[in-house]
């Protein structure tokens, strides 16, 4: 059989829609297509009960109640919902936040708003593992703190942070714990109950569900989270988000989790095993690769490489085939290197050579046999172009090197 061409292994981007969630979706576009607020009649009550039951899916999953699920348009709104919610909620009580460098632009650049309107912001450091230690959270918390946001694991690298013991320190200090769990739901197991979360933001497009569909967990009872909505209307979603539901991306939203959390174990079981046969291969028959961040700490599917003495961009250039990524889908239009691998203590030159490959439900290992063998082919060009592996492969060590400014 031979292979389909070109091959996506961009999953952590964004998925490709399961088609069992397709077939969920579609009678609400032409059958069952009420108004989930039409309280008066039969379309509105059945739109109402799809949107329900959609809840109830995503409850179960985290172990949460279904009337702390709150519909948003995406993991970007619900961490803005989240972060400025909260934020100007308890604005009498303290204005300073906490986070890490490492967070999605949606947690970041929702924490420079803020910073720019009086609140004070402390952006932790992490470990060259990528990782934030519960202490320094511990540290950073001072009277004024109203919230602690964590993501729960790394759209770039696929760490995953020590949400429980976070958690923990949050509740013991009375601070009210975000995470966003975009690129973990769905994959490993997540109880917002045991991990102290008291907002979470989630994603469908993440979980082979519809795109421009996300959810907001708000924690209803020890203790009650309440935030201030960011758009107005009708009240809609207990008053915390207003406007008129997608009832089809709901639905979608809801099969797709329930798909997620029956395969769990079984497909990051299986993603894994693939995930760990190609970076076998890449370490085994590639030279200078390096794998960032913590393999101990780590969602199944995603592998973050570098190839030193390679140009990123160039390397993207010559996967003809293959749909890969350097950074995160929300900021490659950016030819900066990653913040996310500088932060880890990476050089400019290898953050620049870096690739992120994420793996998911429909790869298979002969795509990854394909992409290994095209990797060791460009790298391979690309170095034998490239003045600095040549001097490496004669022992020079290129730290030592005075470099003239003409």
């Amino acid at each position: 059989m031979s292979l389909e061409l070109p091959i996506y292994l961009d999953y952590a981007a964004t998925c490709p829609m399961d088609p069992r969630v397709v077939d969920k979706m579609l009678p609400y576009f032409t059958q069952t297509y009420g108004n989930a607020a039409s309280r008066t009649h039969a379309f509105g009550w059945a739109a109402e009960e799809a949107v329900e039951n959609a809840r109830k899916e995503l409850a179960i999953t985290i172990h949460a109640d279904a009337k702390e699920i709150v519909w948003t348009s995406g993991a970007t709104e619900s961490d803005n919902l989240a972060i400025k919610g909260v934020a100007e909620y308890l604005h009498g009580q303290g204005n300073h936040i906490v986070t890490v460098v490492t967070e999605h632009k949606a947690v970041l650049d929702t924490c420079k708003h803020l910073e720019r309107n009086g609140f004070e912001v402390s952006y932790l450091p992490v470990d060259d593992e990528g990782l934030v230690r519960p202490e320094q959270v511990e540290q950073a918390i001072t009277p004024k703190t109203i919230l602690v946001s964590v993501m729960f694991a790394n759209n770039e690298t696929g760490i995953v942070q020590p949400i429980a013991d976070i958690g923990r320190i949050c509740r013991e200090r009375k601070v009210l714990f975000h995470t966003d769990a975009v690129q973990a739901f769905g994959k490993i197991p997540i109880d917002v109950d045991a991990m102290n979360i008291d907002l979470m933001s989630l994603s469908a497009h993440k979980i082979y569900g519809p795109k421009g569909m996300g959810g907001l967990y708000v924690r209803r009872r020890k203790p009650r989270v309440r935030i201030a909505p960011q758009v107005h209307g009708g009240g809609h979603e207990r008053g915390n988000r207003s406007g008129t539901l997608n009832v089809p991306g709901i639905v979608g939203f809801g099969e797709a989790v329930r798909i997620a959390r029956e395969t769990m174990a079984s497909e990051s079981a299986r993603i894994l095993e693939l995930r760990e046969y190609l970076r076998k291969r890449l370490e085994s028959e590639i030279p200078d690769v390096r794998v960032n961040g913590s393999l101990d700490h780590h969602l199944p599917g995603t592998l973050n490489v570098s190839f030193a003495y390679v140009e990123g961009e160039s390397l993207l250039m010559g996967l003809k085939d293959v749909a890969v990524s350097s950074g995160s889908a929300c900021t490659s239009a950016s030819l900066e290197p990653s913040y996310v691998l500088r932060a880890m203590g990476l050089d400019d030159e290898l953050a620049h050579s870096s690739l992120r490959i994420s793996i998911g439900r429909f790869t298979t290992r002969e795509q990854l046999d394909f992409v290994a063998d095209q990797l060791k082919t460009q790298v391979a060009r690309l170095r034998a172009m490239s003045p600095l592996w040549e001097l490496v492969q004669d022992g020079v060590d290129l730290s030592t090197i005075q470099w003239s400014a003409h």
